[in-house]
């Protein structure tokens, strides 16, 4: 890429603030004509004109509190049409309930809210006075309709010494490589929290038939879908698209979720206000302040969150008890351009340099900080792309400038972060890469028998990339040239993490296929990790 925003941290650092705020002011005042005000009625839809189901994309939770969690849905009787087949401008109101218990005997808290159009008819709540380490129920109704219901859980208390997490870690689901199978195989799993890492959906074209999927007569795709997502309409059908996927619908119901994004869910390795294809700084920002608010709007995301034009704080931290400290990343918004024009490059000073960052410097502040004031035994760290070295032959290998590969200074800031702060047990969860990985983070990649700071587990893809293979041409050359490297595999799928205070353990799900539906699941592998004793070992 050339030039651009990322280019603006060699700069002092008043002005670039100054730049990139009168840059994003000008943005959210372009989207505020485009795309209408959010406080903008135009009266309200009464139940009995609902004539169609509106809970066709299922419902939702996530980012789970020790007394609170969020509560989602999207109004859509007609998903793949344009404005979901209610009217443009509008309000409908909206019901909600929590139980103790699936057949909702126990209701423990109900409340009210409207679905506005110009939050595209998205519910976001904000359930709170729930006890910690609970497990409960909730549905909406919407006129006369009931919503599915959906499992979710809340986390323990501050104090609490829980003795085991289960989490899911799962990234990449392209519509047109394959079904969600996965997922399916997610949802039955016995888990507490799932943490998506990015690239929820892709913006590329998909054809009728949606690709891989080969979607028979009578299910074809509408031409809305037949070329690439920009404006604020494509992205809401396009995650339209994707909720109306009944294993999506599965997972997201059978348990809370914490998301972040990665490059697609805008365009393909975007960095900051700089495009893969140096669209105009000012056109992309519109592009980028569009597809922030269709994400919002569709994952289960707290209503303080929702973004101001091009500018969305997603990075935020969660805790289970004193078992665990959860620092979820963004990578995306804040970071330099790609050094060599991107891709995989020899590294070298543009690369090297320490002015370049990752996570902009008021995130990197933001997580070193909260290294130093954690007291859990496990300190985690999702985020989206590749974290440790990955060399594609022993010497001058070229390496991937879109990963902290290409923001070795970034890296290092980050390990001298958490080993300032006495992080012992550190975890990085990563995505982006359509293959399943497990390395041990060492101090320095050039010497393999430097300490090891701690683990990365980094998931294969739902679906992108369809099918892959156990074994790749490259699994032998990859492992031989990266010593720090446990396990690699190009399998679609999933991992299982479980902490307990004296261990952690990934167990790396993988499927045969997902070009056709209906696939099995198995553990390939299970790794373990020793508290205190970073490094993987075999389980």
């Amino acid at each position: 890429m050339a030039e651009g925003p990322g280019s603006c941290w060699f700069l002092p650092e008043a002005v670039y603030l100054r730049r990139r705020f009168l840059t994003l002011t000008a943005a959210a005042t372009a989207l505020a004509f485009t795309a209408g005000s959010p406080r903008v009625r135009a009266g309200e839809l009464r139940g009995r004109e609902l004539a169609e189901n509106p809970f066709t994309l299922g419902v939702a939770s996530g980012d789970p509190l020790p007394d609170s969690v969020v509560l989602w849905t999207r109004l859509a009787p007609r998903p793949l049409e344009p404005d979901s087949g209610l009217p443009p401008a509008g309000t409908v109101p909206v019901t909600w309930e929590i139980a103790e218990d699936e057949a909702f005997s126990r209701v423990t808290r109900r409340g009210a809210a409207n679905a506005e159009a110009a939050d595209g008819y998205s519910v976001h709540v904000d359930a709170t006075g729930l006890e910690p380490a609970r497990t409960y129920w909730y549905r909406f109704r919407a006129g006369s309709w009931l919503s599915p219901a959906g499992r979710t859980r809340t986390a323990p208390a501050a104090d609490a010494t829980p003795s085991r997490l289960r989490l899911g870690v799962a990234s990449c689901q392209q519509y047109d490589d394959g079904y969600y199978t996965a997922l399916a195989h997610l949802a039955r799993e016995d888990l507490d929290v799932v943490f998506f890492l990015g690239d929820y959906i892709y913006e590329n074209a998909i054809d009728s038939r949606g690709g891989s999927r080969q979607l028979p007569e009578g299910r074809r795709l509408p031409d809305v879908f037949h070329h690439e997502t920009v404006t604020l309409a494509d992205y809401r059908l396009r995650y339209a698209l994707e909720k109306t996927d009944p294993d999506l619908q599965a997972a997201h119901a059978a348990h809370p979720w914490c998301v972040t994004w990665d490059d697609h869910e805008v365009a393909n390795n975007y960095a900051g206000g700089v495009s893969q294809h140096n669209d105009p700084v000012d056109q992309f920002l519109l592009r980028r302040a569009a597809a922030y608010r269709a994400y919002w709007e569709n994952m289960p995301l707290r209503p303080a969150q929702r973004p101001t034009g091009p500018g969305m704080r997603l990075h935020r931290r969660f805790q289970h008890g004193r078992l665990a400290q959860f620092d979820v990343l963004d990578t995306r918004q804040y970071r330099s351009d790609q050094a060599y024009g991107d891709g995989w490059k020899q590294p070298g000073p543009e690369s090297e340099d320490p002015a370049r960052t990752l996570l902009g410097p008021e995130q990197e502040a933001w997580l070193a900080s909260g290294f130093r004031a954690s007291t859990a035994t496990w300190n985690v760290v999702p985020q989206q792309v590749a974290f440790c070295r990955r060399r594609l032959t022993p010497e001058r290998s070229p390496l991937s400038m879109d990963a902290w590969d290409g923001y070795p200074a970034a890296r290092r800031r980050l390990l001298d972060a958490a080993r300032t702060a006495g992080v012992t047990n550190l975890m990085v969860l990563s995505g982006d890469s359509h293959i399943h990985l497990a390395m041990d983070i060492k101090d320095d990649f050039d010497n393999p028998s430097s300490a090891t700071r701690g683990v990365e587990v980094l998931g294969t893809s739902v679906s992108s990339g369809a099918d892959g293979m156990e074994k790749p041409e490259d699994w032998e050359s990859l492992l031989r040239a990266n010593p720090h490297m446990a396990y690699y595999a190009k399998r679609r799928g999933y991992v299982v993490v479980t902490l307990t205070p004296s261990q952690a353990q990934a167990d790396y799900r993988i499927l045969p296929y997902v070009t056709r539906p209906g696939a099995p699941v198995s553990t390939a592998v299970s790794l373990v990790c020793p508290a205190g004793r970073p490094g993987f070992v075999r389980a």
